[in-house]
């Protein structure tokens, strides 16, 4: 899981905190699961005296499934590799940043480049 994780960091834009709204990737060793799930609540389970969390997410699976776990702060943060029934589980919030601004990161209004007047359709008349 350790070496799975680790590659996944070099391709997944990971982000430090995970909160309400964040898209998060979540890994499991059985069942083999690879999935993005929504961060729907964050609520302290206060029948713990150690920080707990009940974390509320809908897997972005077909239909959607809403689940809620109980985790460590390190667990829902990607800092800790955790089990859950003794099967590996890994759980991250995703950066969507990244993928707004394509083409080496400059947002379009901090370009340099002249705006084209008309831009040129993709789609062809045909006669």
């Amino acid at each position: 899981m350790e070496k799975l994780v680790k590659e996944l960091g070099k391709i997944v834009p990971f982000q430090e905190t995970t909160d309400i709204g964040d898209l998060v990737l979540v890994v499991a060793k059985e069942p083999q699961m690879l999935v993005y799930a929504l961060v729907t609540d964050i609520t302290r389970d206060t029948s713990r005296k150690a920080e707990w969390w009940h974390l509320a997410l809908t897997f972005l699976t077909v239909p959607p499934q809403e689940v809620t776990w109980t985790l460590r702060t390190p667990q829902m943060t990607g800092l800790e590799i955790f089990t859950m029934g003794g099967e590996e589980r890994f759980i991250k919030a995703v950066n969507m940043a990244p993928s707004l601004h394509k083409g080496g990161g400059v947002p379009p209004a901090e370009s340099h480049e002249k705006p084209k007047d008309k831009k040129a359709s993709f789609l062809k008349r045909v006669k």
